[in-house]
Formats: structure tokens, sequence, C-alpha cells
């Protein structure tokens, strides 16, 4: 089954099963989608908070789990982490007010017909296809510290809740400490193997 992506980005010394993704160490592209009530998110606004994006399908299980990770973590961080999830077609506002009630998203759950997802995944006419969940974290100042596309056998990863945690929890003391502030990418993590 292909589920949409999860996008959230993590640090590699955390993950060892998920090495630094191919579309980490860059900006964030930015976007502007609106929510189930018409209301429009600006990636720009968030600008200061880590930032766990999740690309998701409402059909995916493994989407949905993921979401009592998210709820600990907004919980915990309420003023530092910003939680946005991302659906494209097929899905719709009916598919989407089922899987906030399924799964008590608490967070918003934005639309995109593909735009913003293709900038994120780098998709072009000879990589077209994207397998989802895609997770990306992004750190205070908009950068992509790491990403991860699912590729199924990972349920019991993508329910696990403390490699998550460790994560957030360490780019939350760097941007207290005063750090993530670079002028250009971060370091890029070590390729997948």
């Amino acid at each position: 089954m292909r589920c949409l992506a999860f996008v959230l980005l993590f640090g590699a010394m955390v993950f060892p099963a998920f090495p630094a993704g191919e579309l980490s160490g860059r900006r964030a592209p930015g976007f502007t989608l609106p929510d189930l009530n018409v209301n429009y998110h600006d990636l720009a606004d968030y600008r200061g908070k880590v930032i766990l994006l999740d690309i998701v399908q409402t059909a995916c299980p493994v989407c949905g789990s993921s979401h009592r990770i998210f709820e600990t973590i907004r919980q915990k961080f309420p003023d530092k982490v910003q939680i946005l999830s991302i659906v494209v077609p097929p899905d719709n506002q009916n598919n989407v007010r089922q899987f906030i009630a399924n799964f008590a998203v608490k967070t918003p759950v934005l639309f995109d017909c593909g735009q913003m997802i293709g900038s994120y995944l780098k998709l072009t006419p000879q990589k077209s296809q994207a397998t989802f969940p895609h997770l990306f974290l992004i750190d205070a100042n908009g950068w992509i510290r790491n990403d991860w596309e699912y590729k199924g056998g990972q349920e019991k990863y993508f329910e696990s809740l403390d490699p998550v945690l460790q994560e957030v929890t360490a780019l939350v003391k760097e941007m207290q400490a005063g750090g993530a502030k670079p002028a250009a990418a971060p370091a890029k993590p070590a390729a997948k193997k």
C-alpha cells in the first residue's frame, strides 16, 4: 500500500536505522496552504519554532498512528514546536474530517494539490512518484535537518515515541541555547546507504 508522506526531519545520530535523507540539508521550501476551515498557514509564520512536517494520506495506517507521538510532543513543547500535516488528492474534506476524528488530531491538516510536496520531495518528470509517508524535521531557522521515506515494515519504528521526542528535544535545546542560526545550510548528514 502506498501511503502519503511522513515528513519529519530528525538527526542521524538518534536514528541509526534512518541515515539522513537526500532531501535534507537545505532550506525548507516555503508554502501557504489552507486547512479544513480555509484558514491559511504560511511556513514563514512558524519561523522560530521546530516544525514537524508530516505528509500523509488519510487511508495510510502508519500515517494516523504517528499522531499519538505528535500530540505528546505538542503538549511537551506547546510554544516551541509546530506540527503540520499535509494531504493531497484524492484526500478531501470528508476524508480529513474522519482522519482527525479517528486519530484525535489536534494540529492543522493542510490541503495541497501536489506542488508543495513536489518541492519538498524534489519530484521531476523522471522521478514523478512518491512513496508515503515521508517525514521532515525543520529547525527554527527553516532548514530541513533530516527526512525519511517510509519503505514498509517500519510501523513499530514510526509508532515509537522516544527517538522522535529525543530529536525534537535536542533541536529545542539547540534553539534555546542560541544555536541553529546557519547563514548557509547546516552540514549535510551522511547519505543513505
